[in-house]
């Protein structure tokens, strides 16, 4: 088995069909929230992407099928006065889970944030998804906290 790692070109329709086609095997999966994309998001994700300069995406192809996603936005540290790079989506399709298909996009990923100058890497994982977090820690990412008296940074949302 050989994975390709690709930086998704918006500008390709096959590239963006595939990051579609993901996202969404992402979004019905009961740990991307069990729902379908919308067919506004569907019609639209790729235009906006290609419009903002903080984005990029990865594409992990196995025998030029498409099976792992990571949709990436740079951030800013203000304390480190340095870019930040986020991964705002991850995602291997299943049947892939296991063969070293995350790892490869992990890797693709941090190499972009060292080119790009970025201070670190971020993402959240939902804590009920410990297979996740196995393959995030074992890349060496942790909880954050700046000293353990004052505890864990905790991710909030209020949706408006």
């Amino acid at each position: 088995m050989t994975i390709e790692i690709k930086r998704v070109n918006y500008d390709c329709p096959d590239q963006g069909a595939d990051l579609i086609f993901l996202l969404n095997a992402y979004a019905l999966d009961p740990m991307g929230g069990g729902v379908a994309l919308s067919s506004y998001t569907k019609s639209n994700l790729i235009r906006c992407l290609s419009e903002r300069a903080d984005a990029l995406s990865f594409i992990a192809y196995v025998d030029a099928k498409p099976v792992g996603l990571a949709n990436c936005f740079q951030n800013f540290s203000s304390f480190a006065c340095k870019p930040v790079l986020n991964i705002h989506d991850f995602a291997v399709l299943p049947e892939y889970r296991g063969r070293g298909v995350a790892r490869c996009l992990l890797e693709s990923i941090e190499q972009e944030a060292r080119e790009q100058s970025c201070c670190k890497l971020t993402l959240e994982v939902l804590s009920g998804n410990k297979t996740a977090q196995k393959v995030y820690r074992g890349f060496g990412f942790g909880a954050y906290e700046l000293d353990s008296k004052t505890g864990q940074a905790l991710f909030w949302e209020k949706p408006i």
